[in-house]
Formats: structure tokens, C-alpha cells, sequence
């Protein structure tokens, strides 16, 4: 399956402004590549491409004053097949994690375990560690959060979504990766592209979505909490502790966003 992708975003800066772009596809899907991701702007500007401590692709630029206009449009190949399944996939005891995981289950700017850790073992202490334990934390968050774009709040942590009961795909991820945390099972946050392939068309402007990964059976597997549903066509771009790790734009200036289109399709043979 080929998935054509791509963004326009535009920016107004009043003075210049440095910022950190995480606009690239994953250094993991970067083999699935059809056609160049390169950005393109919409006047002459310097970048400066490097690899994040989670080894994600960034790229630095240094914004000048006046609307700033970001985009790009390529196509990428993709298996087809929706999220894996695999119910036999077991927890590893803390002891045994590898130490590169160890980092996904501490607390973080948006996942804070410290506040969630006893309602985490209230609700699903009894559940069978490993797969099922994991499944029964995205049934939860998916059931126990409200979607809505009109709820969107970039301050909220996961025990405020814990507690609002309302929220965007970040706000699902946040919780249920906190939950896992709290669990000691490693989950890390993901975001990226995500079509309605393989589903009914959705009638609202199309965005980069979050999801989060979890580490069982030596692997990590891809688990989604506002849909849980195996979903076709995913695009990972970026992973990290929670939403600060990832963040699509990073502003160290004024930078105020002002148009906004991201599209993801399938290519129709």
C-alpha cells in the first residue's frame, strides 16, 4: 500500500525565532520512503538537521520576522496490515527490563505517576500481567475519556485527564501510558500520522495523531486509547517520554501559529 502525506503550516513571527521542527517520519520508517520528506519554506532559510536523545529526526531553523510557511508532500510504503495482535506477549519483571527501557517507567512532564499510582493498582492489580493487563488499561481510558476537539488543553497532565474525564489523543495517551508506568510496564508516547484508512471517512480536519508503545515478550507494541481498534496506515514520526519529548514545533521566540493542514491518504493503484 502507498499513503501520500504531508503537512502546510504556517507561522507568524514577529521577531526572529529559533526553532526545534519535529516534522520528519521516524529514522525507522525512513526506509518506507517513495519520495523526499524535505521540508519546503516559503523564503530562503538555513537548516540544521541532528538526532534526539530518543533518536528522533529533528531540525533546527532560525525563523525570520513575517509569516513562515512550512510543508511538504511525499508518499511512503506501508504493509497494509493493521496494529499486531498478540495476547501471548508477557511483562517482563523490573529486574529483567533492558536498561534503555528503564526511563519509560519514571514519571514525566505529562505523566505523572506519582499521583496515579495507587488508583493504577486499585483497577487493574488484579488483571493477568502482560497483554491482557495492557488491554484492560486501554479499555478504561478509552471508556473513561470523552473526545473533543473543543477540550483541547496543552497544560493537561494525565491525572487531570484522569480527573476532567474529557480530552484530544494526547490526553488518552497520557493517561494510559502513566497507568502502564504506574504498572511497571515501560510505555512510551508516540505521534504521527494517521488516515482514515481501512475505516468510514471521519467528517473533521485531519491531524497528526498520538498513540503509545509498551514494551512486552522483548519488543514494543503499538497500542492506540482513543480508538482501540487495530488501525491500518499508521506513520510514527516521533517517540518520547510524553508530548514535551515530541512536540511537532518548539519555539524559543515569538511564534504564533497560523494555518494549519495535515493530510494522510491512501494512494488509489
Amino acid at each position: 500500500m502507498k499513503i501520500r502525506t504531508g503537512y502546510d503550516i504556517s507561522y507568524s513571527c514577529p521577531d526572529w525565532a529559533p526553532l526545534i521542527l519535529m516534522l520528519m517520519v521516524h529514522p525507522s520508517r525512513e526506509k518506507d520512503l517513495l519520495s523526499s520528506q524535505n521540508m519546503r519554506f516559503n523564503q530562503p532559510i538555513s537548516t540544521w538537521d541532528y538526532r534526539d536523545m530518543f533518536g528522533n529526526h529533528c531540525t533546527r531553523i532560525h525563523a525570520p520576522p513575517g509569516e513562515l510557511k512550512i510543508s511538504a508532500d511525499f508518499e511512503v510504503q506501508d504493509s497494509g496490515l493493521p496494529d499486531e495482535i498478540n495476547w501471548d506477549a508477557v511483562q517482563h519483571p523490573v529486574p529483567e527490563l533492558p536498561d534503555e527501557t528503564l526511563i519509560y517507567l519514571l514519571g514525566s512532564r505529562y505523566c505523572d505517576t506519582d499521583r496515579l499510582s495507587d488508583t493504577a493498582w486499585s483497577l487493574f492489580g488484579h488483571t493477568r500481567p502482560g497483554w491482557e493487563r495492557v488491554q484492560a488499561i486501554v479499555d478504561y481510558v478509552h471508556n473513561h475519556i470523552t473526545f473533543g476537539y473543543q477540550f483541547a488543553r496543552p497544560t493537561r497532565t494525565a491525572w487531570d485527564g484522569y480527573q476532567e474525564r474529557v480530552g484530544v489523543c494526547r490526553d488518552y495517551a497520557h493517561l494510559a501510558v502513566t497507568f502502564c508506568r504506574c504498572m511497571n510496564i515501560p510505555a512510551r508516547y508516540c505521534t504521527g500520522y494517521l488516515g482514515d484508512i481501512g475505516i468510514p471517512p471521519v467528517d473533521a480536519p485531519m491531524d497528526f495523531s498520538a498513540w503509545f508503545e509498551v514494551y512486552l515478550s522483548g519488543r514494543w507494541w503499538t497500542f492506540d486509547a482513543r480508538h482501540n481498534t487495530p488501525r491500518i496506515g499508521r506513520i510514527l514520526m516521533a517517540t518520547g517520554r510524553d508530548a514535551t519529548d515530541v512536540a511537532m514545533v518548539t519555539s524559543f521566540g515569538p511564534a504564533t501559529l497560523s494555518g494549519f493542514h495535515v493530510h494522510t491518504d491512501e494512494v488509489k493503484e
